[in-house]
């Protein structure tokens, strides 16, 4: 990747682990407390083709059971490593490694699993101008560490709560009495936030263009009236200022045409909630 994406603050990290190792560990590793408590050295495996994302967790799982323990990566976040790929050695105590192994890849399988499957949404729209954002459709308590792995896979964020954007849908239409209606109750209360409106037909759409807002969501448009709308969208005076996002009922055979059409961003919750995990191992010893 030319630019690494900045992973969550370390505390955000912290806590995510503490709570994988407080369900895991319980009140103790009674299968670890067998082994004797020795030196040890362990590498890790992808088994499969992926781009990997999650370091920073399976870092912290290991470092709050071994402080000491080496952990040396041979690839980066964001990087696409092929099957068969040692993607870093560990050395440390014996029990300490083989308690946190389950919760760290817990961790880089999941999130790497994020990372492969925007690559693959990435890939099918380069050339087009169109970027893949993610949605709020993550895994509880793990949006953060989700939508970092979207980065790592080349996908954009779109809002990451509740509180960051203000999202106009059709409840709040209904509730203003009209699609302006709720862009100015919008603006009035939140005039500091970005505002995202969504249209269901052309007519609403020349509404929001001519209200303003940093970004119209068309949605359920079929293809004829979808690049209409990039068309009035990107036609004088709008000039493309207010890019076109679309969202649902997309997947990696419909995407590129929709790319195609002209649309600035396509929004897909599937990059983090189908998660399909990346097959990973650790095993103690030297690596192959």
């Amino acid at each position: 990747m030319s630019q690494r994406p900045t992973p969550p603050p370390a505390d955000v990290v912290a806590s995510d682990v503490a709570r994988a190792l407080a369900e895991d560990v319980g009140s103790g590793d009674v299968t670890a407390a067998l082994l004797p408590d020795t030196a040890d050295i362990a590498y890790l495996l992808c088994k499969e083709s992926a781009v990997v994302a999650g370091r920073p967790w399976f870092d912290a799982c290991h470092r709050a059971l071994d402080p000491d323990v080496r952990i040396d990566w041979r690839v980066e976040d964001g990087d696409r490593v092929p099957a068969g790929t040692v993607l870093a050695t560990l050395a440390g105590r014996t029990r300490a490694l083989v308690t946190a192994e389950r919760s760290s890849l817990n961790f880089l399988q999941t999130l790497s699993g994020t990372a492969t499957v925007t690559a693959q949404y990435v890939d099918a729209v380069r050339g087009t101008g169109c970027t893949i954002l993610d949605t709020r459709k993550t895994l509880p308590g793990l949006r953060l560490a989700q939508k970092y792995a979207v980065r790592c896979g080349g996908g954009r964020n779109h809002r990451i709560g509740l509180y960051d954007t203000v999202m106009l849908k059709e409840n709040h239409v209904r509730a203003a009495g009209s699609l302006v209606a709720a862009i100015h109750a919008a603006r009035s209360a939140q005039p500091s936030l970005p505002l995202i409106v969504e249209v269901e037909t052309l007519a609403q759409l020349d509404e929001a263009l001519a209200e303003g807002c940093e970004r119209i969501l068309i949605d359920d448009f079929d293809a004829d009236a979808r690049r209409e709308a990039v068309r009035r969208a990107k036609a004088a005076p709008y000039d493309g200022r207010i890019p076109l996002e679309v969202s649902g009922s997309v997947d990696l055979t419909t995407l590129r045409g929709i790319a195609e059409d002209g649309v600035d961003f396509v929004s897909i919750g599937g990059l983090t909630k189908h998660v399909r995990a990346i097959d990973l191992s650790m095993k103690l010893g030297p690596a192959p």
